[in-house]
C-alpha cells in the first residue's frame, strides 16, 4: 500500500549506551546504519549552488528546499536543520520494518526501547538482520510482515537528512513525507504509535492540500484528493476484514476452524478489492502489489496503526479553524492525558480548547 505504513522511527540506545542494552547487536546495527547516513550528508543549499551538481538532482533539491521552508512558514513545523541536507543511500529502502502478531490476534507484538518508548515493529538497516528476525518470529508461530521504509525520524535527536528514497515519486509525495516526519518532531507521545502516526498523517494531508493550493496546482490537488479517496475506501475494506477476523478469533472453535475462517476472510478481502479496483477505480492498480503478497494479521495490524484515528485528528483540525499552532496545542493537551483517556478525549472533542 501507499507506504503503508512505512515511515518508521529509528530506534537507537541513546540513553543507556550500547553496553547497557539488551540485544546489543540490534542496537549496534541501528546506530551504525544511522551514523553511516549522517556522515554522508550533503548540504542542500550547496548542492543547488554547485554548478557541478547534475541538473536532475539540482531540481529535486530546489523543490525539497521550497517544501522544507513551507513546512516552517505555513505549517508551524520545527525550524531546524532537519531535511536541509541530502544523502543518496543507493538502495530502494532506508530500513526494513518487521511487524509481528499472533496467529489468532490482530494485536501487534510491541517492542520497547530506551528513549523512544514502545512501538509495534522493529526497524533494521540491515536486510539480512531483518530477514533473520522475521524467520525467528515465524518459527515462534507468529504472523510476520516485512515492509520497506523510505524515510524515518529521530524525533529531533539528530538533523535528519532528505534521503534518495524520498524522491521515488512526485513532489506531492515528497511534501507529504517531509510534513509527516517533521510532525513527529512537533509532537510525540511515548508508547502510543496509533496516536503519533494518525497525528502525523493529519498534518501530512492538511499540509499537502495547503501546499498544492498555494502553488495553484489545481490538477495536482484533484489527483491528491482522488488518491485519498482510494486510500480511505481501501482502509474501510481492511477495517471490515479486521472486524471479521476479530469475531472469528473470539469464537469458540478448533485451531483448524479458526485457520479456515481466517483464510476465508482474507480471500473475501481480495475479492472485494478486485471489485473496487475494477468498478469504482476504473482499473487503477496501485495497490495490486500489496494484495498479491501474503496477507496476515501482522500486515493488517500495521495498517490500523496509520489509519484508525486520522478522521478524529482531522475533525480536531477543523475545530481549530485550520490554525496549526492552536491544533498542536490541542493535540499536546490530549497527548498529555493517560493512554486510557487519550483516545476518548480525541474522539469526543467538541472544541479546540
Amino acid at each position: 500500500m501507499k507506504h503503508i505504513f512505512f515511515r518508521v522511527i529509528s530506534v537507537m540506545c541513546l540513553a543507556a549506551g550500547l553496553t547497557g542494552c539488551t540485544g546489543v547487536s540490534y542496537y549496534a546495527q541501528s546506530l551504525k546504519g544511522h551514523v553511516d547516513i549522517m556522515t554522508a550528508r550533503q548540504n542542500v543549499a550547496r548542492l543547488i549552488a554547485d554548478p557541478s551538481t547534475p541538473e536532475t538532482l539540482r531540481v529535486q533539491m530546489a523543490s525539497a528546499s521550497a517544501i522544507r521552508q513551507f513546512a516552517t512558514d505555513e505549517l508551524a513545523l520545527p525550524d531546524n536543520p532537519s531535511y536541509r541536507s541530502y544523502v543518496d543511500i543507493g538502495r530502494d529502502y532506508v530500513t526494513l520494518a518487521v511487524f509481528a502478531a499472533p496467529e489468532f490476534s490482530l494485536t501487534p507484538v510491541v517492542k520497547c526501547f530506551p528513549v523512544f518508548g514502545c512501538v509495534p515493529y522493529r526497524a533494521f538497516f540491515s536486510r539480512d538482520s531483518a530477514r533473520k528476525t522475521a524467520a525467528e518470529l515465524q518459527q515462534q508461530g507468529l504472523d510476520v510482515y516485512v515492509s520497506g521504509v523510505t524515510a524515518y525520524s529521530t524525533l529531533g535527536w539528530s538533523s535528519d537528512p532528505l534521503l534518495s528514497t524520498m524522491f521515488s515519486r512526485d513532489e506531492t509525495h515528497l511534501a507529504g513525507l517531509v510534513f509527516h516526519e517533521l510532525a513527529h518532531q512537533r509532537i510525540y507521545v511515548d508508547d502510543d504509535s496509533a496516536f503519533n502516526e494518525a497525528f502525523a498523517v493529519a498534518v501530512e494531508r492538511t499540509g499537502v492540500r495547503k501546499w498544492l493550493r498555494a502553488a495553484g496546482d489545481a490538477a495536482g490537488l484533484r489527483r491528491y484528493e482522488t488518491d485519498l479517496t482510494r486510500s480511505a475506501e481501501l482502509a474501510a475494506q481492511l477495517s471490515q476484514t479486521r472486524d471479521e477476523l476479530s469475531k472469528i478469533y473470539g469464537e469458540l472453535g478448533t485451531v483448524a476452524q479458526k485457520r479456515a475462517g481466517k483464510a476465508a476472510a482474507i480471500e473475501r478481502l481480495r475479492r472485494r478489492y478486485q471489485q473496487m479496483r475494477n468498478k469504482r477505480w476504473g482499473g487503477y492498480r496501485g495497490y495490486d502489489a500489496w494484495f498479491e503478497a501474503p496477507i496476515n494479521n501482522a500486515k493488517l495490524a500495521a495498517s490500523s496503526v496509520y489509519n484508525e484515528r486520522v478522521p478524529a485528528f482531522l475533525r480536531l483540525f477543523d475545530l481549530c479553524s485550520g490554525d496549526y499552532p492552536r491544533f498542536y496545542a490541542a493535540v499536546g493537551r490530549i497527548g498529555a492525558l493517560n493512554k486510557a483517556d487519550r483516545g476518548e478525549a480525541l474522539e469526543t472533542a467538541r472544541s479546540c480548547e
